[in-house]
């Protein structure tokens, strides 16, 4: 387990994309796929939206891939906007936005009111269906014609439940023996947070926001993909798979 410090931004951002990683071997290949699309639909210099940012995971790897984009990041997380914040201080390319995506008018705190791209990844499973629904309508307020919103997230087909407890089975089994080789978890990552003097503050306020965990809900993605058409969107569907996950793009 490696210790860093609240100053050191780098070191946190490479510490919880280890943490994430955990729990999605493939994350950086629906990253790939995105930035993919992202390219092939608006172009290498999109204005983003980088929906429910975390550290700004997706914002780091668009400007390295893209570096004449622009990106607002938005979260409600203190602790993790904290490091996204540390961690872009001096990039004028990104902004943050501090905001609940539940409240009907969080979208009147961004700096723009059109966007190439909304991005999100595995993040919105925190949200139930009929406030992710209500969500999906202000995103295709947002994303201007010929733009694209994309979410890479748990999407869960109920229709193949044995597939889905041996994917289950098998990735608890990697998980677990990723622990005991001393992979940091979830849990542990917010207690090496919250011992941080940096940090503690922010992660003690997150938790008050937020508890443990939200217990959201995840559809298929052919349920995304449904529900963005009826909200706006003229095409949706997925565009990367793996046995739990799903990236859906959805064209305005």
């Amino acid at each position: 387990m490696t210790t860093v410090t609240g100053a050191d931004w780098h070191a946190w951002q490479e510490s919880w994309d280890r943490q994430q990683e955990w729990y999605l071997p493939d994350r950086e290949e629906r990253f790939r796929v995105m930035l993919d699309m992202v390219g092939a639909l608006v172009g290498p210099a999109p204005r983003v939206l980088d929906l429910a940012c975390g550290t700004g995971s997706i914002t780091a790897r668009l400007l390295k891939r893209f570096p004449e984009a622009v990106s607002t990041g938005v979260d409600l997380d203190p602790a993790l906007l904290a490091i996204a914040e540390g961690t872009f201080a001096d990039d004028d390319r990104v902004t943050f936005v501090t905001a609940d995506l539940k409240d009907p008018d969080w979208t009147t705190k961004l700096p723009y009111d059109s966007y190439d791209a909304v991005l999100t990844a595995t993040a919105l499973h925190w949200l139930h269906l009929e406030p992710l629904a209500a969500l999906y309508g202000q995103v295709a307020e947002l994303v201007r014609d010929g733009g694209v919103f994309m979410n890479a997230d748990h999407m869960i087909d109920e229709s193949t439940p044995r597939i889905n407890a041996a994917e289950s089975a098998q990735r608890q089994e990697r998980m677990n023996r990723d622990k005991e080789a001393g992979v940091l978890g979830w849990t542990e990552w917010w207690q090496l947070a919250a011992q941080d003097p940096v940090l503690a503050e922010p992660t003690a306020r997150r938790f008050e926001i937020y508890g443990e965990h939200a217990d959201g809900d995840t559809p298929s993605a052919e349920w995304h993909a449904r529900v963005l058409r009826e909200k706006g969107f003229a095409e949706a569907r997925a565009v990367w798979r793996s046995p739990s996950d799903a990236l859906v793009l959805a064209l305005k």
